[in-house]
């Protein structure tokens, strides 16, 4: 039986940030604070796109969905790279609780990628709560991949070296596109050789129940140690969940669940990268689906953040941390791109 509460403990430079936060409001409407959450991310990626645009070329595309929707997508590529080179292709899908999130949000991060791996990154700005529920962002992510490897020349990618991967609700689209893709007929299948999760969510709160089975005392369960943490608390997930209108939650439904797989529908999936937030309520799901991967073959790596929340690489320059968090991101494309076999342990590396 699991315990993995030590991770949970706050770490001191966290304590010390924490310290300096303005309390947080539950009077803001929906709205508003959507506004205000995507200008803030907008402001912060175009302030470290000063330094980074030299270094990367944007494409700009729109993407048909299934219902006849355009996408937005972006795609970044290193100028130091030749522009005739096929290079692999990172399929990135951002956080922000189905709720928060645009095109622009993530360039600093897509950037940074393309630029330190030699990839092209193919940023997907999904469709978002509260305009569109369950599952259109996950057919928005199957729709993008299939994009990306049917146009796979245009953007100067290889279609034979596609890494799917995401942050917080993009790691929850990314699990369940990469289960969703070993159920397909083998014509239909895309060449994922690698998936990273970094502070995934992977299971809706309303099944939660089975996780809490899996621990050796259930007070010790990442959503009763870190039901109060700061940035995302046990109440802002069930918020966003709700926005999704699920209508009878089920269990075994793997695009919801995707850490309710069992080994049988695990055992094909490509080398997977975790990045783990210790004071995160979402910490505890993230280790039992690493924990199934790894009982199961699949090369895994596992990186624990100890005792920050959720999201705390917005604090860049104040949390020695977060550059740990960009090494494992980048570290971990060129470890999936190496074709790396199972290591037959579940070994979790600590920052």
């Amino acid at each position: 039986m699991a315990d993995f509460s030590q991770y949970g403990i706050p770490s001191k430079e966290w304590t010390v940030i924490q310290s300096t936060l303005p309390p947080s409001s539950d009077h803001i409407s929906l709205a508003d604070l959507k506004e205000g959450t995507n200008r803030g991310r907008e402001d912060v990626a175009r302030r470290e796109m000063v330094q980074l645009a030299s270094k990367v070329i944007l494409n700009d595309y729109l993407i048909p969905a299934r219902d006849g929707f355009k996408l937005e997508a972006r795609s970044y590529r290193a100028v130091s790279v030749s522009p005739d080179e096929a290079l692999p292709i990172y399929v990135h899908f951002h956080g922000g609780g189905f709720c928060f999130g645009t095109l622009s949000s993530d360039d600093a991060i897509c950037s940074r990628l393309a630029i330190n791996t030699n990839v092209v990154v193919l940023n997907i700005n999904y469709r978002h709560t509260p305009e569109f529920g369950y599952p259109t962002a996950w057919n928005d992510s199957e729709d993008a991949l299939d994009w990306a490897h049917g146009n796979a020349d245009e953007i100067g990618g290889d279609c034979e070296r596609i890494i799917i991967g995401g942050i917080s609700a993009g790691s929850w689209l990314t699990a369940s596109l990469s289960l969703a893709n070993l159920r397909r007929e083998n014509n239909m299948k895309v060449k994922v050789v690698g998936q990273v999760l970094m502070i995934p969510a992977l299971v809706f709160h309303e099944c939660y129940a089975p996780q809490l089975r899996l621990l050796k005392d259930p007070s010790c369960s990442s959503y009763v140690q870190n039901r109060s943490a700061p940035i995302l608390p046990l109440q802002r997930i069930k918020q966003f969940n709700h926005l999704l209108k699920v209508e009878q939650a089920d269990p075994r439904d793997l695009r919801l669940n995707p850490g309710y797989a069992t080994s049988a529908e695990v055992r094909q999936l490509p080398p997977t990268i975790f990045g783990i937030a210790g004071l995160d309520p979402l910490r505890d799901e993230a280790l039992f689906y690493a924990k199934l991967l790894a009982d199961n073959d699949v090369p895994i790596q596992i990186s624990m953040f100890k005792g920050v929340p959720h999201g705390f690489r917005r604090f860049s320059d104040r949390l020695p941390v977060t550059k740990d968090w960009d090494r494992v991101m980048e570290e971990g494309i060129l470890w999936a791109l190496s074709s790396p076999t199972a290591s037959k342990g579940f070994e979790i590396k600590t920052y």
